[in-house]
């Protein structure tokens, strides 16, 4: 028999708030993260808002800035959600060192974006590109650290050694549905008896002009400069795009009855895990939501339960054309009826899109409904779209009973994770 595992940590650092309860209270209050891009100068770009993590340093969580200013964007947010979640669990001291593993879904850095322009400047002053010079212009111009810096698994590196985590160590990027896959597996391990706890979750930014230059060639953002704060919109017949998010969330998972043994709180239980691919495009979901249907029927039978089981849902819910349309039909077809009766909500039309740190993020929104028995809403919700036509909790929280609630993360790619929690 499969081992129980349950969630004893969270933390968080996102646009909308650098703990959880600040989260939460932001979700509640319907406000939005986003807002002009000031990371760099989008002024020439299509789209030219985002959703940043402001006036925030890793010495909110006790940590020197100065050690980490040459670490990836990503990491220091990584590093900030994961003290959080770790010091909410007190799991320190109380697990053997080779039983505990961090599994993370976290992006890649960033490029040092100033230094490459030089670079490529350099190599075009004969006219024609000569890579000669483009490469000796780099050996002088970048740093090394800054260059190791970009490699996706830094952040899962550097959580280890932080807190002694000598067991399994693992990321993937699986685009937007990397933390929620990581969580996913992560449970998996637990599960069987290779671990007892593991920390797991996301971290991500890609707030730069690499990285907002490929979604506008995808016209997947949305280019609602004039209002931001309107500009996610999901499920609504006006949507136009997502708005790129950063940040990371961070959750200590750890086997029921060790957790139950050393008196840990308990947030909830990661009861039912599913994982499908769409097998189709790169770029674009199975009109047929053929990927996203089998994903949600996988972990409900994962978790030995029924439509009927499900009280809440957090939708992917991005804010494109094709993502909000798919997702609707996909809950029908798994759902059936009941579809209509349950509540779902998109928070990225508050958040953002946190791409590989969306779904971690997500599934403690998830848990945080439950324990104080709050769907949140869906904001920006004004004008309903016939294609979309379930209860998306427009644009204020509703007071109900949740007792168990499901996260839906689908990535480019093709990728689908669909995780349930529910009440211990």
């Amino acid at each position: 028999m499969k081992r129980r595992v349950v969630v004893t940590g969270v933390g968080c650092v996102t646009p909308l708030g650098t703990t959880v309860p600040e989260l939460w209270a932001n979700l509640m209050e319907g406000k939005s993260g986003v807002g002009k891009t000031t990371l760099f100068d989008a002024s020439n770009f299509p789209t030219k808002i985002s959703a940043e993590v402001r006036d925030w340093s890793v010495a909110a969580v006790g940590e020197d800035p100065q050690e980490w200013a040459t670490r990836g964007r990503h990491t220091r947010f990584a590093v900030g959600a994961a003290k959080q979640a770790m010091t909410d669990s007190g799991l320190s001291g109380t697990v053997d060192p080779q039983r505990l593993g961090v599994y993370l879904g976290a992006g890649e850095g960033q490029q040092d974006f100033e230094a490459f322009s030089r670079m490529m400047v350099a190599s075009l002053a004969g006219g024609d590109f000569d890579l000669g010079i483009f490469v000796r212009q780099g050996l002088d111009e970048l740093d090394p650290q800054l260059e190791l810096e970009q490699e996706p698994n830094m952040p899962v590196g550097y959580l280890a050694a932080m807190f002694d985590a000598q067991g399994p160590n693992v990321n993937c990027l699986t685009a937007c549905a990397a933390s929620s896959q990581a969580i996913g597996e992560a449970t998996e391990m637990i599960r069987r008896g290779d671990v007892d706890a593991m920390l797991s979750g996301g971290a991500h930014s890609m707030i730069h002009p690499f990285g907002v230059t490929g979604f506008n060639l995808l016209t997947a953002l949305s280019e609602r400069n004039d209002d931001p704060e309107a500009a996610s919109r999901p499920f609504d017949l006006e949507r136009d795009g997502f708005v790129l998010g950063e940040g990371a969330a961070m959750v200590v998972l750890e086997e029921y009855e060790h957790a139950r043994k050393r008196g840990a709180t308990i947030y909830g239980e990661v009861a039912g895990y599913g994982t499908t691919a769409d097998a189709f495009r790169i770029t674009d979901t199975h009109p047929e939501g053929r990927g996203a249907t089998a994903c949600i029927k996988m972990a409900l039978t994962d978790a030995g339960m029924t439509p009927q089981d499900i009280h809440y849902v957090n939708a992917h819910g991005t804010s494109t054309t094709v993502n909000d349309k798919v997702e609707t039909l996909s809950l029908k077809q798994s759902f059936g009826d009941h579809a209509y009766k349950v509540p779902v909500s998109s928070t990225k039309s508050m958040t953002g899109h946190l791409i590989a740190a969306a779904g971690a993020t997500e599934l403690i929104i998830c848990l945080m409904a439950m324990k104080h028995g709050i769907a949140p809403p869906t904001i920006n919700y004004t004008t309903p779209d016939p294609n979309c036509d379930l209860d998306y909790v427009p644009n204020t929280a509703r007071e109900m009973p949740i007792k168990t609630a499901l996260s839906n993360s689908f990535g480019f790619g093709g990728q689908n994770i669909t995780l349930i929690a529910t009440a211990v």
